[in-house]
């Protein structure tokens, strides 16, 4: 097989470069990139002055937080099974109204063995009655002839033994008087037990309709029918729409200055044309360390006071299908009670 010969290097071809490099090279072209870079800066730097949110005079404080309302948890009192769940996950629901309901065949069948031994006892207290009767008829005669014996004998027509004898029976007649309405009280405590024994099975029966103490939104369902829970075991929580409040943090120099009743201001994130009113229901005793939940490491490490700004339970009730828990948001804290609210912060609610 003939050997190839290695080819031979020729002299080295110079290449254009392409049109594009050839345009930046130009001067004009570079100064009209740093031209439109400068301005693209002095835009920026204007749509940033003219967004950037306006700085709260003073006497105002601000702090993020999230919408919180009260939780309540509908539990079954007794052990049992979930016969049916009435309601869904945000289901606006009423005080009182049933939830859920657990199966009572067993609460049943001792509800009726209790309706049995109540009216054996009242069968036994009309019993232990007609032997105090009876007793207090045997005492009368024994009494009577007891009284006859005495002027017999003081005329001579009877013995003394048999003086003795109508004495003793007058004793024991009235001995089985005492006893037979001791079996009375007994009777009646056995009737008053028995009642009482019915009454606890009855609110048992009660307790297994489970209610809602106040009117809430459904947040969570829990169980499902079938399902058999312990004492105290969790099947619906509820969300009080009444009850309804951000938590934020603020700095020692201006949670000091706050007092409950304290005027504040709450912007929603999801709809920051509106600007609800709160007032402060809790200032925090003692400081601590701002929570995980806050953004940046900075700030969790500084002390803070946990305030509560409340929301108005009647504006919650006309705005309750509108009200959620979770929301994030700012609340705005007036520390100078003389101050005015900022235009921006003035009251602005869907119905105005």
């Amino acid at each position: 097989m003939p050997l190839r010969s290695p080819p031979i290097a020729g002299p080295e071809v110079e290449t254009a470069p392409p049109a594009w490099r050839r345009i930046l090279a130009q001067p004009w072209m570079r100064r009209g990139l740093i031209v439109a870079a400068l301005g693209a800066i002095v835009v920026a730097g204007y749509a940033w002055w003219r967004l950037r949110p306006e700085p709260l005079p003073p006497g105002f404080a601000m702090s993020n937080g999230r919408i919180e309302a009260t939780q309540i948890d509908i539990a079954t009192k007794l052990a049992g099974r979930v016969q049916e769940v009435l309601v869904k996950e945000g289901d606006l629901v009423e005080a009182g109204q049933t939830l859920a309901r657990m199966d009572v065949a067993a609460l049943e069948a001792e509800l009726h063995q209790a309706d049995a031994q109540l009216a054996q006892a009242r069968n036994a207290v009309d019993t232990a009655r007609a032997l105090a009767d009876q007793r207090a008829s045997e005492l009368d005669l024994a009494a009577s002839t007891l009284k006859r014996s005495r002027e017999l004998v003081g005329r001579g027509f009877i013995s003394a033994q048999k003086l003795d004898a109508d004495r003793t029976q007058m004793l024991a007649a009235k001995a089985a008087l005492v006893a037979a309405r001791s079996k009375i009280v007994e009777a009646q405590s056995a009737v008053d037990a028995a009642a009482a024994a019915k009454h606890r099975i009855e609110t048992e029966l009660a307790d297994s309709a489970l209610a809602a103490p106040r009117a809430g939104r459904v947040q969570y369902r829990l169980a499902e029918p079938g399902e058999v829970l312990p004492a105290g075991g969790k099947v619906v929580s509820l969300l009080d729409l009444t009850d309804v409040y951000m938590t934020v943090f603020l700095a020692e120099a201006t949670a000091g200055k706050l007092g409950i009743g304290s005027e504040a201001r709450v912007v929603i994130d999801a709809a920051p044309q509106y600007v609800i009113p709160a007032k402060l229901s809790f200032v925090a005793a003692e400081a601590q360390f701002t929570p995980k939940t806050v953004e940046t490491a900075q700030e969790r490490q500084k002390l803070v006071f946990r305030v509560k700004a409340q929301l108005d339970p009647e504006l919650l009730r006309r705005h309750e299908t509108h009200v959620k828990a979770g929301l994030p948001g700012v609340a705005y804290v007036r520390v100078d009670p003389h101050a005015q609210w900022p235009e921006r912060l003035r009251v602005k609610l869907p119905s105005q």
